[in-house]
């Protein structure tokens, strides 16, 4: 099942936001994430069906993950916080979560996998706002509004730092491995799981061993993605088309990578890789 505003030259506008957004320059780049995280905000003021911001990941050959009954509409979004997290134990540890967007993988890991501590920070107040009225029973979680580049955090303050999807959007991303390498302790552990087109994987791989850190584990879970994608369409295309203006439907179908955009396509055909990294620092 595809959106029905894929075609002509919106769906070329929607296309070229999604995939230039990450070049624009810093001054353009983050007010405009910030008016497009409020426009999502105004249309779901719940974060109802919308907790996680990632493509998501779905097992081949293995089991589902094994969900409470509340948190099966978004079971995809969930277990790619689950592998991002899976390289190291995360019980009664410390953990920062660079750009934790709507606070699903928070929740999730918060929950399921009980770190002693657990920070979200992101950009955008209002996500901060947002997630601090719904998730605020949990006791071990917190939520910080702040750059990835500036981490307002003092030098070995975490045990893990995790990134899920992030790291490609940053305007500097040497400064924000740098940051990342300044507020882990001496024996933490950065999770990375991001996503790169396939000539600029490379060079990603020399900017992690450049900024100090080594590969302890790498996992290519490109096809899972495309398997997420697939089986969640259904679900994605009915709350695009449900709460998002017309005007809007291709850019968030790109957003979304619902089945026919260029986003899906890139990842179906090889196009753009997807990984995810356990690095130590050096």
């Amino acid at each position: 099942m595809e959106t029905q505003e894929l075609k002509g030259p919106i769906h070329r506008l929607g296309h070229w936001i999604v995939d230039r957004f990450v070049n624009l320059p810093r001054w353009v780049r983050l007010p405009l994430w910030r008016y497009w995280h409020a426009k999502m905000i105004n249309w779901d003021t719940e974060y109802d069906g919308v907790r996680f911001m990632n493509y998501g990941y779905a097992p081949i050959d293995a089991p589902d993950l094994v969900l409470e009954p509340e948190d099966r509409t978004e079971p995809y979004g969930a277990h790619l916080y689950h592998v991002a997290v899976s390289h190291v134990p995360v019980a009664d540890k410390e953990i920062l979560e660079v750009s934790s967007g709507r606070g699903g993988g928070a929740s999730y890991i918060a929950r399921y996998l009980q770190p002693r501590r657990y920070v979200g920070l992101d950009i955008s107040d209002k996500n901060v706002e947002a997630c601090e009225r719904i998730y605020g029973e949990l006791t071990n979680v917190e939520f910080v509004q702040g750059e990835a580049e500036r981490l307002p955090f003092p030098e070995d303050a975490f045990d893990h730092v995790v990134s899920v999807e992030a790291s490609r959007a940053y305007g500097d991303v040497m400064q924000f491995f740098a940051e990342v390498r300044r507020v882990l302790r001496p024996e933490g552990t950065f999770l990375l799981t991001d996503m790169r087109w396939y000539p600029d994987m490379e060079a990603l791989k020399a900017q992690i061993r450049e900024a100090g850190f080594a590969i302890e584990s790498e996992v290519d879970i490109a096809p899972n993605v495309v398997r997420a994608l697939e089986r969640d369409n259904e679900r994605k295309v009915e709350l695009i088309q449900r709460r998002v203006p017309k005007m809007f439907l291709s850019a968030f179908s790109e957003f979304a990578g619902t089945i026919g955009s260029d986003r899906y396509r890139a990842f179906a055909d090889g196009r753009m890789n997807y990984f995810s990294w356990n690095l130590r620092p050096a």
